[in-house]
Parts: structure tokens; sequence; C-alpha cells
């Protein structure tokens, strides 16, 4: 795989790889690529340990049958490969603290996480309302050209972009 100045992948190349798998998904299990449900479906899945008629009596859980399935060994998987990718590519490092996040906020740990933390909540509660992430809404969406797919892709972009301006802004 050709490598890039900075060490990293050809993102074309990964993008067509990402693309092939989102086929590939489709052909063998006749659903698209996503993320977020399967996290609802594994905190329901864990839930069940604890209170299974709390979880069989929920209506949303009626909807979205709690499990571990495919999709959540694609997370695991995305999860080995980037941290194999980094390590083939020598970019892989331990840190507390983003030197980007600790030039602008500071070093504390405590207040990195709790931030995290809080912007999954926020990330999360937008994948449920929209009913799926910008894996399934963007890659998923896009493939099929629905309308839906473009307009979040943008509202993504467009909030990240929004977003990173406001946090990281240089002051002249």
């Amino acid at each position: 795989m050709q490598k890039y100045d900075d060490g990293g992948w050809n993102p074309y190349l990964a993008g067509a790889l990402v693309g092939v798998l989102a086929i590939v998904s489709v052909g063998l299990t006749g659903q698209f690529l996503g993320a977020s449900t399967t996290f609802v479906r594994a905190a329901g899945a864990i839930e069940q340990l604890v209170g299974s008629d709390r979880v069989e009596t929920n209506p949303y859980y009626q909807r979205v049958q709690p499990r571990f399935d495919w999709q959540a060994m694609v997370l695991v998987g995305v999860l080995i490969g980037a941290a194999i990718a980094a390590w083939q590519d020598r970019s892989f490092k331990s840190e507390k603290v983003p030197p980007m996040w600790e030039e602008r906020f500071g070093s504390p740990v405590l207040k990195r996480g709790a931030v995290a933390f809080v912007g999954g909540i926020f990330a999360m509660f937008g994948a449920r309302l929209a009913d799926g992430c910008p894996s399934g809404h963007g890659l998923s969406g896009l493939m099929q050209l629905s309308v839906s797919g473009f307009v979040s892709l943008m509202f993504f972009f467009g909030g990240g972009l929004l977003v990173a301006n406001l946090l990281y802004r240089k002051e002249a």
C-alpha cells in the first residue's frame, strides 16, 4: 500500500477498501455497515444479565434486539486494524492528553476525560435520534444514493468543522 509523507496510507485507496467492505457486507449479510446500533445492542445484552425482565418489557429493545452480532465483530476488527496500521506505520504512541488539546486547554487528564465522555453522550444521543451514526447514514446512505445520506453527511462534516474551528482556532 502506498504511503504518504506522514507514513499514513493513501486515503483514496483506504476509502475504496471501505467501499468494498460495505459492498461485501451487503452481499454476505444483506445489511449495511453501521456502529451506533451495535453499542445499544451490546448494552441491552449486558443489561439482560442483570435484569432480563426490564429489557423484555422495554419498548426500545422490542425494536432493537439486544445481542452481540457480526457488527460487534466489525467494531473489534476496526480497533485491531487501527492498532495494526498505527504500529505498521510507526505512528502508534501512548499519550495521556493529545498535544493539540494540551496546547489549547492544558494537561489535566480528568478534564480531557470528562469532555470526551460528555462528547460521547452527545454523539450517541444524536446517533440514536437520527436512527444511525455517520458510518450508517454517510457510508451506507451514500451507497444507496439516499438524500438523507447526503444531507446527514453534510451536517456531520459541517458540525465537525464548526466545532474544530471553535475549539482549536489560533488566537491572532
